[in-house]
């Protein structure tokens, strides 16, 4: 049939994946870093996405497109509490754990702030850094995270979702006038996460240098995908 549904341009998604979490039917997802309108049936073509858009990457259309199917829509939303895997309301279970007597966790962090606005671009800490570029809620899921991550690294923390800013100027600065030995990337799985790796990968390659670069996802749950 031919209806009015959404179109997504990818050359002007940021992959910050607000669009993901204003879709509440859950058609678009975050793949390889970019939305993508992932189950064409799910899309009401109402377009609650088109104004989260911050690139205006979003626009109507009318071509054949199968119906929209409420039931379907309706039976996704009981295994997902919303259209957004990242405001999904759950518990987590956890077996219990006897106390250890003196088995505090020592801080690993070594410098000081780690917010990436907050990071002045020329501190002496960045020379021949091994950098940790972290969405805010790594380190609450995952139980070892000073010890697994932030040890030996510097560490940048941000939130896409939440930072009404684009995190690839300041780190393109960050990346341009320090020599950055590594970049290592610790995001979760939710969509909206994929906007912070996208930062990453842009301010890299707008250094013009070399830097290697691993990405770390970790599940809501706790454990490394």
């Amino acid at each position: 049939m031919i209806r009015r549904i959404i179109r997504i341009d990818e050359g002007k998604c940021n992959g910050c994946g607000a669009c993901a979490a204003a879709c509440h039917e859950g058609a678009i997802e975050m793949v390889d870093g970019k939305a993508r309108l992932t189950r064409e049936d799910y899309c009401d073509g109402l377009g609650d996405c088109l104004p989260a858009c911050p690139t205006g990457a979003i626009s109507f259309e009318e071509r054949e497109a199968p119906a929209y199917d409420e039931e379907a829509v309706k039976a996704s939303r009981k295994t997902l509490a919303c259209g957004c895997p990242g405001t999904a309301a759950r518990s987590i279970r956890r077996e219990e754990r006897l106390e250890r007597a003196h088995a505090k966790a020592e801080s690993e962090l070594t410098q000081w702030p780690v917010q990436i606005r907050l990071l002045p671009v020329n501190a002496p800490y960045f020379a021949d850094a091994d950098i940790l570029v972290a969405a805010d809620c790594t380190a609450y899921a995952y139980g070892s995270f000073h010890e697994d991550f932030i040890r030996g690294r510097v560490t940048l923390v941000g939130c896409p979702k939440l930072d009404p800013v684009d995190y690839a100027e300041k780190l393109t600065a960050i990346f341009s006038a320090n020599s950055i030995r590594s970049v290592t990337v610790a995001r979760m799985e939710v969509p909206c996460c994929g906007g912070i790796e996208r930062a990453v990968r842009s301010a890299i390659d707008a250094s013009g240098k070399d830097i290697p670069l691993s990405v770390i996802t970790i599940s809501t749950d706790g454990r490394i995908l």
